[in-house]
């Protein structure tokens, strides 16, 4: 009898040991074994405005976000990327055509890309990784109640206009007119427009709207800039300027106008300047909205973020190519300087 109650008491213990051990474990790496859920695979669905190729820097930085929250591709997770080359209109389809695959979130960047997620479902998921104005144009109702289906990141692109301005400033101080190309068919960029008309009235300067809708139409348009004896050019981000931006580029540099630019990506190919968010930063940050909510955190319980990272980018090749002086001290408040 004591023989069976000393060989009960072992397994018991020896049962409570391994509980623990188990416990720890878990304790451990949490986060990976609450992503994987017992062999469930995620799908993401991407519809964006470029090709990957393109995209490369951000779609990296979202991979990343992800695998440090414990999803990876192949094992739990799938990512179903679909670009619009470009053109705004094709968001529509590309929205029905990832809800067909039953993704489980769906990740934006733009206003038409959010909008057309938005249109197309009330249930699944939709988390912004960047958004010039998503209270302005009605994508969520405010930044800390977003209400429905849709949270995520604002890009705030608008709000910068001003400063952009003062910089293009300091390096044409001459400046007299200003040419904007912006496509204003997208919600977003209209109030871009206004709130640059706004800030160079301000700083007694000439504003000219180039408003581009078409790819094919960036020769001519650029040839109206000159005609308009244009001393700079802001290009305001969206579909169509991201998808031709080599183009954009070099069209600047053939008319030999100094150009700032939303982004970065911009000035790693060869543009003038750039004052912005970091947008690989913006999706990282879009892997922890992912996250809680694959594990059941309803986007109307997530509040609209805004961005925490800004970079000002200079090109000095492109400067000194373009005949320009740029002073040691704004050299120095730059984040980065490409040579």
């Amino acid at each position: 009898m004591r023989l069976a109650q000393s060989q009960a008491l072992a397994k018991a213990m020896r049962r409570r040991d391994f509980i623990k051990v188990i416990a720890g474990s878990v304790a451990a790496c949490p986060l990976a074994a609450r992503a994987q859920q017992a062999g469930k695979v995620y799908r993401i669905g991407m519809p964006e405005m470029t090709s990957a190729t393109l995209n490369a820097a951000n779609v990296y930085a979202l991979r990343a976000g992800l695998q440090q929250l414990g999803y990876f591709e192949g094992q739990n997770l799938v990512i179903e990327y679909r670009s619009a080359d470009g053109r705004d209109d094709r968001f529509p389809g590309l929205a029905r055509e990832l809800l067909d695959l039953k993704v489980d979130v769906i990740v934006t960047r733009g206003t038409p890309a959010s909008e057309a997620a938005k249109n197309a479902t009330s249930t699944v998921p939709v988390v912004m990784a960047a958004s010039g104005d998503p209270v302005g144009t009605g994508l969520v109702t405010s930044l800390s109640r977003p209400g429905g289906n849709i949270t995520g990141l604002s890009a705030i692109v608008g709000e910068l206009a001003p400063k952009r301005l003062e910089l293009v400033r300091e390096i044409v101080p001459a400046l007299g007119r200003i040419a904007v190309l912006a496509n204003t068919s997208n919600d977003a960029v209209r109030g871009d427009w206004a709130v640059i008309e706004t800030a160079a009235r301000s700083l007694g300067v000439q504003s000219e709207l180039l408003d581009l809708r078409k790819s094919d139409a960036l020769g001519p348009t650029f040839d109206d800039a000159s005609a308009r004896r244009a001393d700079a050019l802001i290009v305001v981000i969206d579909a169509i300027t991201l998808a031709n931006r080599q183009l954009i580029v070099d069209l600047a540099m053939k008319h030999r106008l100094p150009t700032i630019y939303s982004s970065r990506e911009f000035v790693d190919i060869g543009g003038l300047i750039s004052y912005g968010v970091s947008y690989p930063d913006l999706y990282r940050r879009v892997a922890t909205y992912v996250d809680k909510i694959l594990k059941g955190t309803k986007p109307s319980d997530l509040p609209v973020e805004q961005p925490t990272k800004l970079e000002l980018v200079i090109n000095l090749k492109t400067a000194k190519a373009l005949g320009l002086t740029i002073s040691r001290d704004f050299l120095l408040i730059a984040d980065e300087v490409i040579e």
